[in-house]
């Protein structure tokens, strides 16, 4: 193995890790709500965990699944947000689920020549390296965003890292 092609599995797996730690999150936060609360809006300006989990599939189909694939794009990011309910918990979960792992494969698949090559996406343009990159900051932007809301909703933490010592130091 040379080291570019080191260094692109290297990339793709440190990708796959923290999409699977969002998803891990996601998961644990949403065990926690009621189906109403899933669709409950903190207020008018923020959006409902259901919305977050609809804009996240649809970011991730449009940056990590039509973009690196070359694949139209279909996305309807208007109804993302708009949408008020009509999914259940497990639906949501079943198709943030899905979404992340046909990302995963796209990811671990993709040839060197898709992660450099540019394309434009929402008008921006990005090699496929930057559009993976956006889908993993997205996703955790986002359960950042799904912890919170669920955290001010039952004033309890949340449980991430149970077990697990945070006050390690790095290795010398």
């Amino acid at each position: 193995m040379d080291e570019a092609q080191a260094f692109q599995e290297e990339f793709v797996q440190s990708c796959r890790y923290r999409m699977e730690e969002s998803l891990r999150m996601v998961r644990i936060a949403m065990e926690s709500l009621t189906e109403e609360q899933v669709w409950q809006r903190p207020n008018t300006s923020l959006n409902s965990v259901g919305n977050l989990i609809l804009h996240l599939c649809g970011n991730m189909t449009q940056y990590g699944l039509a973009s690196l694939n070359n694949d139209p794009d279909d996305r309807n990011r208007d109804l993302e947000f708009s949408t008020i309910g009509g999914l259940s918990k497990s639906e949501l979960l079943e198709k943030l689920t899905i979404t992340v792992a046909k990302v995963i494969n796209t990811f671990q698949s993709v040839t060197r020549e898709r992660l450099l090559a540019y394309r434009q996406v929402q008008g921006f343009s990005f090699s496929g390296i930057g559009n993976m990159i956006h889908v993993v900051e997205h996703f955790s932007y986002h359960t950042g965003q799904i912890a919170f809301w669920v955290k001010q909703l039952h004033n309890k933490p949340l449980g991430f890292y149970d077990g697990a010592d945070l006050n390690v130091k790095n290795d010398a």
